[in-house]
């Protein structure tokens, strides 16, 4: 029976997709006066695998010629004041993690930790997670295996008795580097890369990740 469950964040347990785009435009709109807004599905294909990585592709889209780590510095500021404007719980999230009860529960994201952890703190569910770890908390992001392994050492579970939960390739990469089970959730970002990813177990409903601890 599974031991560890570690879930991705965005577009996993919450929906914080405009909040992230309205935080990226806001940045650019700082930065680059009078530029036309991102669309935000553009914004959320380019979400999950580091704030960097997200702010570097949108400067790509927008043909701006600036430094992404002077940027950087801009969207995460603003972004820092507007977590959650809009951002909540996907439905069936909080029931679903009430009856993992008896599981030890992670977050692992390439967000930030510091506004991980305030964003599952102001939706009232941090207290479910035995950890929270994001960029900042662990030395390398997914799919590096790192902070995943790290959490199997300091929760006691072996890869045989983990599953990594996540909505985009980068979880199931992350969880084949490090030996685990990979379970998708549909709900998500990603769909068509998840599925393409081929995960060794697809959830269509939050209700039906009770069903992962006796795999």
């Amino acid at each position: 029976m599974a031991r560890l469950l570690a879930f991705d964040l965005d577009g996993t347990l919450v929906d914080s997709s405009r909040d992230i785009a309205a935080a990226m435009n806001a940045a650019l709109g700082r930065v680059a006066p009078g530029g036309p807004e991102i669309p935000l599905a553009s914004i959320l294909s380019y979400v999950g695998e580091g704030a960097r990585l997200l702010v570097e592709r949108c400067l790509q889209h927008a043909e701006l010629d600036l430094r992404p780590d002077d940027v950087l510095a801009v969207y995460l500021e603003c972004y820092r004041e507007h977590l959650l404007d809009t951002t909540y719980l996907y439905p069936g999230v909080a029931e679903a993690l009430d009856a993992l009860g008896g599981t030890s529960l992670a977050v692992l994201t390439n967000k930030p930790g510091d506004f991980s952890r305030s964003i599952l703190e102001g939706l009232g569910v941090a207290g479910r997670f035995a950890r929270i770890w994001g960029a900042g908390d662990v030395p390398s992001r997914k799919p590096d295996p790192g902070g995943l392994q790290r959490l199997m050492a300091e929760l006691g579970a072996s890869p045989a008795e983990t599953w990594m939960v996540g909505d985009s390739a980068t979880d199931v990469d992350a969880a084949r580097a490090a030996g685990t089970r990979s379970a998708g959730v549909t709900w998500g970002f990603h769909p068509a890369a998840l599925r393409a990813a081929g995960p060794d177990l697809l959830i269509d409903d939050p209700r039906d990740l009770a069903s992962l601890v006796a795999q």
